[in-house]
């Protein structure tokens, strides 16, 4: 009989549970693939925050597993424990109110204790349930100092010895940044005076700098992402860090996925009308309908183009912004939706005022609605400055929307333009001039409608499911077990 390795992944937010954002997508996705494509070889668990915002479909199925008290530098908190388990993962969620019973995930004064406290509680919980990983995969930085503390504080405990450390960098731009002061090592973290050197970088705390330092391996969510960030323009000041990681040997650059099953036109109850490849004339009864819901006049042959997206300057708010008038004046609609910069806020609805019978700005987090976008658009405007691998070109893929995108990190890796047989549009440069230009060729090609179809099958046709990726990322925990 084989033996079981097991893996644990560790990370501040995952679908269904609780989302902010492509993380969310990764984590709810992988460990599943990982459990489906090598039955019986992997046993995986997932530890997450017990956020109070936890879904209300889930947070009644929660199992009571136990509390203990966790030690933080002087402090003991209380920690509670449960359980849930699906598709062959065992999810165990860290409880306690004080840290995660807020209206957001992210963007608190104490955001450094607030995870630590998570990156710490979860050692001390695989300690407690004797659930001890071969491989422990952390995601951004918020779980960062998970790593730090196997190598300092747990360093000569005997049940981790042997346990691997992966760090994943999902967007380099959020490090988890602070004063170099010491009191954060001590008071805050409870590490030693001594280890500051792991989380010390260019006279600040990085606690992303320290996972690096402390991770076996370190990877990213694009191959070309993986390349981009070795640029000191790119890197947001860690460059020199990943080239010295490089040179060891330990970076890598993995091309993320969809869930299929989830984001599949198919059988989606958010949508008003439900196709696939073999029907791509319903998503025009989507569009329909969407028109009457966002009371935009009703032509299902106008191009509709749609923006999901953070709104703020590295998605490339600024190049749209640019072209709008120039956009606006062509025969078309856009629907944008998103929250982000209030300034980005403020010209899209100044916008719709302007063009209301083209434009519908919606500054929300809907995630029923984006779906009813992705299937009632046709062409899917991804205009990055920087996007580590992006998602939503996949899924817009996925729901006949053809992507627009901008060449950078996974946007580069997943769309080649139709000029070279590939699966979209693409423009190179941080320029509004040039993704107009490609956005006029967009529309063009829009009116020949027969071969505007074989288009849309063409894209629905590419899978950019989890079964590739997932081979990848099991050749890294073999890899680094190995080792």
């Amino acid at each position: 009989m084989n033996e079981i390795n097991k893996i644990a992944f560790v990370a501040s937010e995952c679908q269904p549970f609780f989302t902010s954002g492509g993380l969310a997508d990764v984590i709810g996705s992988l460990p599943k693939k990982i459990v489906k494509l090598d039955k019986g070889a992997w046993e995986v668990t997932v530890f997450l925050p017990l956020y109070s915002k936890i879904s209300k479909a889930y947070a009644n199925k929660l199992v009571y597993y136990g509390q203990m008290y966790v030690g933080l530098s002087w402090r003991k908190q209380y920690c509670g424990i449960y359980k849930y388990e699906e598709a062959g993962v065992t999810y165990y969620f860290i409880d306690n109110e004080y840290y995660f019973k807020r209206e957001k995930f992210y963007g608190y004064f104490d955001d450094a204790e607030r995870f630590a406290f998570f990156s710490k509680a979860v050692i001390d919980v695989m300690l407690h349930i004797n659930e001890v990983p071969d491989v422990i995969h952390c995601h951004d930085w918020q779980t960062g100092l998970l790593p730090v503390y196997l190598r300092t504080l747990y360093y000569h405990h005997e049940a981790f010895k042997n346990v691997k450390r992966i760090f994943t960098i999902h967007n380099i731009e959020y490090q988890g940044k602070y004063s170099c002061d010491q009191d954060i090592i001590e008071d805050v973290f409870g590490i030693s005076a001594n280890d500051t050197y792991l989380l010390e970088y260019k006279g600040c705390i990085n606690i992303m700098k320290g996972a690096m330092e402390s991770a076996n391996i370190v990877s990213t969510v694009s191959p070309t992402y993986a390349n981009e960030i070795l640029d000191p323009m790119k890197a947001h000041g860690l460059h020199e860090e990943l080239l010295r990681i490089k040179g060891e040997g330990k970076l890598r650059g993995i091309l993320n996925g969809i869930d299929k099953d989830f984001y599949n036109p198919q059988k989606d109850k958010a949508l008003f009308a439900n196709y696939d490849k073999k029907t791509p004339l319903v998503k025009n009864e989507n569009k329909v309908e969407l028109q009457k819901m966002l009371n935009l006049p009703v032509d299902e042959n106008i191009p509709m183009v749609a923006m999901i997206t953070r709104l703020v300057s590295h998605k490339g708010i600024d190049i749209v912004r640019d072209a709008f008038e120039k956009m606006m004046n062509e025969h078309v609609q856009m629907v944008i939706l998103g929250t982000g910069d209030v300034h980005y806020e403020g010209f899209f609805k100044d916008m719709e005022n302007r063009h209301g019978n083209k434009l519908r700005a919606i500054i929300a987090f809907n995630q029923d609605l984006s779906r009813k976008i992705y299937a009632s658009s046709d062409i899917f405007l991804m205009p990055s400055i920087a996007e580590p691998c992006g998602l939503s070109q996949m899924i817009a893929s996925r729901y006949g929307s053809i992507p627009l995108v901008r060449r950078t990190g996974g946007l580069a890796d997943s769309i080649v333009d139709f000029t070279v047989k590939g699966n979209g549009y693409t423009f190179n440069n941080v320029d509004s001039e040039e993704m107009f230009t490609v956005f006029k060729r967009a529309l063009t090609d829009y009116s020949d409608k027969e071969e505007w179809t074989n288009k849309v099958k063409k894209v629905m046709s590419v899978d950019f499911g989890w079964t590739k990726s997932a081979k990848e990322y099991l050749k890294m925990y073999n890899d680094v077990i190995v080792k």
